[in-house]
């Protein structure tokens, strides 16, 4: 089974989670999109749903599958996000933001009674960190929050490059307006107590670190998925 056959098996055992009439936060990425996908199908076939996007990108496919679309502020409380991750630890806690949409994500994820979260076998791990955390931060004072970002890691032990993101030759710039630093630090062994200091920075907008939010995790393989609840 190659990855996106497996994207399609999570998203497909996700969708089963879908009843009709539900409020529903659709996520960003290649694995949503999957999801997306097969939703639309179900919509085409009498599902009434509405969704609320994490993303502009998100939100053009949805449209141009027919999916029903709401904003946030119409619908301000949710009954289920449906969306990826970069990396899932045996806590259910995350890195999400590879795909730049980390804010949105993580303000409908809160809004929502419960939040599944879809990925391939190669996002599990048991601690996080291997792949680059994104940092969403204010495009002011941008040198003096990297700055403050890595004394911040330094103290917790931290260590590694923080690069800001670009898209070709231009900086990387979310649906908000900010930028986003990506700290490469390999190996996250309290992500807790760096979230609660990230937090702290003036600069620092959101980061990917999602916490307590996940109600649980399908996660596909070669024999099918499987499904990880908090340990």
């Amino acid at each position: 089974m190659d990855a996106r056959e497996m994207k399609k098996k999570a998203a497909e055992a996700a969708l089963s989670h879908v009843e009709d009439g539900m409020r529903l936060g659709i996520g960003t990425g290649s694995t949503a999109e999957e999801f997306v996908r097969l939703l639309a199908e179900r919509v085409a076939d009498g599902l009434q749903v509405q969704g609320v996007p994490t993303s502009e990108r998100t939100a053009r496919l949805c449209l141009e599958l027919g999916i029903p679309l709401r904003s946030l502020g119409e619908l301000p409380e949710l009954d289920l996000t449906i969306d990826g991750a970069d990396e899932v630890d045996p806590q259910l806690r995350l890195i999400k933001g590879g795909g730049g949409a980390l804010l949105r994500e993580k303000i409908v994820a809160a809004a929502s009674a419960r939040m599944i979260v879809i990925a391939d076998e190669t996002k599990v791990v048991e601690t996080l960190g291997s792949f680059p955390l994104p940092i969403e931060v204010n495009p002011f004072g941008l040198t003096a929050t990297r700055i403050a970002v890595e004394r911040v890691a330094s103290r917790l032990g931290l260590s590694g490059q923080i690069t800001l993101r670009q898209s070709g030759e231009d900086v990387f710039t979310t649906d908000g307006g900010h930028h986003i630093l990506d700290a490469s630090f390999g190996r996250i062994p309290d992500a807790e107590a760096l979230a609660g200091k990230l937090y702290l920075i003036p600069g620092v907008v959101e980061h990917g670190l999602f916490i307590n939010l996940a109600s649980f995790a399908i996660i596909a393989g070669d024999t099918g998925a499987r499904t990880i609840k908090a340990q």
